[in-house]
């Protein structure tokens, strides 16, 4: 029994971390996760405080798996464990039956999963943690209090600094599609076993008190002016495997014309700069920045959804009008310095670290 439970709670304790570890990486990429459940639930206003939400979250997770491995403090971090698996499996839940979340964001960029995957999990977690919590008196605490408590400062101390120094020096995993050495090009066809879903376009009609639905290909030999149009909607006839590429939103339109640019930057032979920025805020030394790009490149070009304000700051410099999702997936700190070469990224940095080379 002894033997089983120990690895039940190091089982528990691992993934927590594990599972902590890969978001802390990113906090950023679970803040747009959660932002995404709060606009399906019309909570848009909590939007702000995502950030400070993902931050505290990863830093329970990791903190609650170390306290589990070392039995310090048993009980309190039982009930902790309890009290966030329900959490994370009213989540994926949610996001298993009501369709409207394609994925929980449970590992992050770095290991997706289904709702279906992620729910199952949770539920096993769960299950585990009540076992624990039923048994935890046949479990003995050896750690000393002072130990135990310098460990859990410690942890706490390292994770929150982990997750400032991403924040300012992007992701040390890099996890997303846009990292270096992909191409953007490559990345953005679908993959060969790739089915979409099959639409069927349905149009509602009323006549003589009675609603009629054809399909868009097929109307009834009779039909006339006296079937009057209701609506319109799509029906799903065959779902498909949920393959598409990983990158399907990428366009750069010049600011002025509105053209896409990207198949001629794309095919130019001059390696060049692009700098990310979903918006452009003030109190970045863009003139520093800007000076020490030009030094050593040819072709630069800020890449914004902020039209109003590169037009005010950045006058000056070419200018691309970017896709906001788009930006926040290229590019976890504004601004980033990204080195293309043709379709491909030779590399990637934030601002800070690019001006301190």
């Amino acid at each position: 029994m002894q033997s089983f439970l120990k690895i039940l709670r190091w089982s528990v304790g691992l993934l927590f971390i594990f599972s902590g570890l890969i978001k802390a990486n990113d906090p950023l990429g679970l803040s747009y996760k959660m932002q995404e459940f709060f606009d399906v639930w019309g909570m848009s206003f909590l939007a702000d405080y995502t950030l400070g939400l993902a931050f505290v979250m990863n830093i329970l997770e990791i903190v609650t798996g170390i306290a589990l491995i070392i039995k310090f403090p048993y009980k309190q971090t039982l009930w902790l464990l309890l009290a966030l698996i329900i959490f994370f499996t009213f989540l994926t839940g949610y996001a298993l039956f009501s369709g409207k979340i394609k994925t929980c964001g449970c590992f992050g960029d770095c290991i997706p999963l289904t709702p279906k995957m992620s729910f199952i999990k949770d539920i096993i977690l769960l299950i585990s943690i009540v076992i624990l919590l039923f048994t935890q008196k046949k479990v003995k605490t050896t750690m000393h209090k002072v130990l135990g408590l310098f460990i859990i400062i410690l942890a706490t101390a390292g994770v929150g600094y982990g997750q400032q120094y991403v924040l300012a020096h992007l992701p040390i995993i890099d996890c997303l599609p846009y990292k270096v050495g992909n191409d953007i090009l490559e990345k953005m066809k679908s993959p060969a076993d790739a089915v979409a879903d099959s639409i069927s376009i349905q149009m509602e009609f009323e006549k003589n008190g009675k609603s009629f639905l054809f399909d868009a290909n097929h109307f009834p030999e009779n039909f006339d002016s006296s079937y009057n149009f209701k609506s319109r909607k799509e029906v799903l006839v065959h779902k498909g495997n949920g393959l598409k590429a990983a990158i399907d939103d990428f366009s750069l339109n010049s600011i002025f014309t509105n053209v896409d640019t990207s198949k001629a930057l794309f095919t130019s032979s001059t390696p060049y700069v692009l700098v990310f920025a979903g918006n452009i805020n003030p109190s970045i030394p863009w003139d520093s920045l800007m000076s020490t790009l030009h030094t050593k490149h040819k072709l630069v070009y800020v890449v914004t959804a902020d039209k109003s304000g590169a037009s005010s700051l950045l006058a000056k410099e070419n200018i691309l009008i970017g896709d906001i999702t788009m930006i926040k997936t290229a590019a976890r700190v504004w601004p980033s310095v990204v080195i293309m070469n043709g379709s491909t990224i030779m590399q990637k940095q934030s601002y800070l670290d690019y001006i301190k080379k």
